[in-house]
């Protein structure tokens, strides 16, 4: 996994009810505030949705983490020094909660997408369809799913990076907590580090609520100045567990 190697906004999500069990994944996606949380990512790169996935669901991914065949490979973070603790890249044939979540999100960052790129001068040839994209991404050698699930424990943390395979790059990624924080896990925030242009970096820590989601920057977002808007990049990572396990899906829109 490639990685590039203040003060704290911290925040302790949503408390609104679980979805019913049932309730279509893209339904959910598509009716959270979108409004608010296109707010939040300009305003912060970063954006915490409301509920997701039921309980039950969440158990049921975090779960599919010891069924080896469904991943096409482990990654020990400590033997990278890449932190502590294990993630595992799923293959292409993605359970279907993943499947979808992937599927419902993608036409909605899009237009976010576009909007950022066109502030930066850059250009936002995204294709309406995340197939056709993902195509696009293995024509240009990056085939391999970059879907992800990831298991902390005791003591693990993850190191400030950024998900970047190649050339090819969607720039807003989404994780979603598969466990309650304070209950399952204590510690293991969620941590992003943006570099101010001409200005001291800015830390950010959010708990992820079990299932909700936490859109993010791949690698930097437009920040308006005196002299127009301006790229600041961004870093992700996961404080120290300090006890219990911490699980999560992590929904990346390009490939490997």
């Amino acid at each position: 996994m490639p990685r590039e190697s203040a003060t704290l906004l911290s925040g302790t999500g949503f408390h609104s009810a679980a979805p019913a069990a049932g309730q279509a994944v893209s339904a959910l996606v598509a009716g959270q505030d979108w409004a608010a949380l296109v707010a939040d990512l300009d305003e912060h790169g970063h954006a915490v949705t409301g509920p997701l996935l039921t309980p039950e669901r969440c158990r049921e991914l975090a779960e599919l983490y010891d069924r080896p065949n469904l991943f096409r490979t482990t990654v020990n973070m400590a033997r990278h020094r890449f932190g502590s603790g294990e993630y595992r890249y799923f293959t292409h044939d993605l359970p279907d909660a993943v499947r979808e979540l992937r599927a419902a999100f993608y036409p909605t960052l899009l237009p976010i997408a576009r909007e950022w790129a066109e502030r930066l001068g850059r250009p936002g040839t995204w294709p309406d369809h995340l197939d056709e994209w993902i195509a696009r991404c293995h024509q240009a050698g990056q085939s391999k799913s970059a879907q992800i699930l990831l298991r902390y424990g005791p003591g693990d943390w993850n190191a400030l990076h950024r998900d970047l395979f190649g050339d090819m790059i969607f720039p807003l990624q989404v994780v979603i907590g598969l466990d309650v924080p304070g209950t399952d896990y204590t510690g293991g925030e969620f941590l992003m580090l943006e570099q101010r242009p001409r200005a001291q970096s800015r830390g950010a820590a959010r708990l992820l609520p079990q299932g909700h989601g936490l859109i993010f920057t791949t690698r930097d977002r437009p920040v308006r100045g005196a002299r127009g808007w301006s790229a600041a990049p961004m870093r992700h990572g996961v404080s120290t567990v300090r006890s219990g396990h911490r699980r999560t899906l992590g929904l990346v829109f390009h490939d490997a």
